[in-house]
């Protein structure tokens, strides 16, 4: 990480933004505190001020200027100003030097004032009130205001105290919260390059503290296992294609080199070639399924799902089979107990069923049966499959599902070995069961869920 990176993260930007929005409101706060509070002080001061001159101006001359003097004898602190003037504009009492111009009578005025005593000449920032007196005098009653501004000071002062620290650990926060985000994020970043390089089996790291952090790491784990399981499927297919493939196509190039060397007549030849196109056939048959498995199991066929009634589909199926069920000379047998409807792909659970009894059929001996049925067990609807044939041992029974294997019993029978896996992966893509009972007689079932059944009202 280059120096100073953090400030251009998103998180530095948004503490700073939301310290800026906490100063102003400091600011405004602060503003309106010390506004109320002068506006209180100027309020008092006036309303003494016009109180004391009424009282002054309504005294006789002689006890005017003793309340004069007498008003600036007890001021230690220095803060009032008194004056009276003549109507030329001479001082006759007070400390103040002359009468400030343009101060409407009787209106408290914040003015600049000469005030002279016996410490001399001193200019003081006062509240001045003006009152006219019969005879043209002038009295002049005013208090100094300098403690307003004292007042200010000190609001600006715990202002900038306060405001300073908050401000200095707002910035610390943001460093802070911008270099832990930094450290996951590089954390991240490597791991990603990691799974880019091809290590699909690295993981986003998570702290198992539950925050946004660990909450996104988990899903895109979820998503990256899931990644790697469908890539490890599509390398299992891509190799059993090439594992399956090998011996057919090896078992028809020998065909074919055999043909040529031997062949002596053309129906030799013609032999030769039907055998070569069996074996091609097959390859060809293994990769169709292969591919059809992959299809469903990657839920490309999710949007053809339509209310499918099973009755009338375990009627078509068993309508289908029944000639070559006649043909081994076997009972063909179909039972339904409920009509049932569920939410699924008509062809792919056509195909399951389909494949299932074909089974069932074909590894059931001559004279045997096959029953073929759907029924109720509780909430459950359950399409069964049930012969009379030699059925699978325990150790086989979750082996039979996977592609390619075939049982020794059917070693000499013709197929693939992916009609169980293509059932088994219809049945997960619509979120059924699908269960095989060992021991002579076997039994596939598929159990719908619940939740995609559609009873009939």
């Amino acid at each position: 990480m280059r120096l100073f990176d953090f400030l251009r993260t998103t998180t530095f930007r948004w503490t700073l933004t939301v310290a800026g929005s906490f100063i102003l409101c400091i600011l405004v706060l602060f503003g309106f505190v010390y506004w109320q509070t002068v506006g209180y002080l100027t309020s008092t001061i006036d309303t003494l001020l016009t109180g004391e001159i009424k009282i002054i101006a309504g005294e006789t001359v002689e006890r005017r200027l003793a309340d004069i003097d007498e008003r600036l004898r007890n001021d230690p602190r220095r803060f009032r100003i008194t004056g009276l003037f003549d109507a030329e504009g001479r001082r006759i009492a007070g400390n103040v030097e002359s009468v400030p111009p343009g101060l409407v009578p009787d209106a408290p005025t914040s003015v600049t004032v000469t005030r002279v005593d016996s410490r001399g000449r001193e200019t003081q920032t006062v509240r001045l009130v003006v009152h006219p007196l019969p005879g043209g005098d002038v009295l002049v009653i005013g208090r100094n205001i300098d403690e307003v501004g004292e007042i200010g000071e000190i609001v600006g002062n715990a202002l900038l105290l306060g405001l300073i620290p908050a401000l200095v650990l707002s910035v610390a926060i943001g460093i802070f919260l911008s270099l832990r985000t930094q450290n996951r994020l590089s954390d991240v970043n490597r791991t990603i390059q990691r799974i880019v390089a091809g290590d699909l089996r690295e993981r986003l790291p998570a702290r198992g503290r539950d925050d946004p952090f660990d909450q996104l790491a988990v899903s895109v784990n979820r998503m990256l296992g899931e990644i790697e399981a469908l890539i490890l499927k599509v390398v299992g297919v891509g190799d059993d294609i090439a594992h399956e493939l090998r011996t057919p196509l090896t078992r028809v190039r020998i065909i074919l080199e055999r043909g040529r060397a031997n062949a002596k007549s053309l129906e030799e030849s013609q032999q030769i070639a039907d055998r070569a196109i069996a074996g091609l056939d097959q390859s060809l048959s293994i990769i169709t399924a292969l591919l059809r498995i992959a299809e469903i199991e990657h839920n490309r066929r999710l949007a053809a799902f339509s209310d499918v009634p099973l009755a009338e589909l375990l009627r078509q199926v068993c309508d289908l089979y029944e000639p070559i069920a006649e043909d081994k000379g076997m009972t063909l047998r179909v039972e339904v107990k409920e009509d049932v409807t569920v939410r699924g792909d008509r062809d792919l659970l056509l195909e399951a069923v389909a494949n299932l009894l074909d089974n069932a059929i074909k590894y059931t001996p001559e004279g045997g049966s096959v029953d073929l049925s759907l029924f109720r067990n509780g909430n459950e609807s359950i399409i069964q499959v049930r012969d009379s044939g030699p059925g699978i041992s325990e150790d086989e029974r979750d082996a039979v599902t996977q592609r390619f294997y075939r049982s020794d019993k059917s070693r000499r029978s013709e197929g693939v070995g992916l009609g169980l896996s293509l059932v088994a992966a219809i049945v997960k893509l619509h979120g059924f069961q699908f269960t095989i009972s060992s021991g002579p007689g076997c039994v596939a079932q598929i159990v719908c869920a619940p939740s995609a059944i559609n009873r009939p009202a």
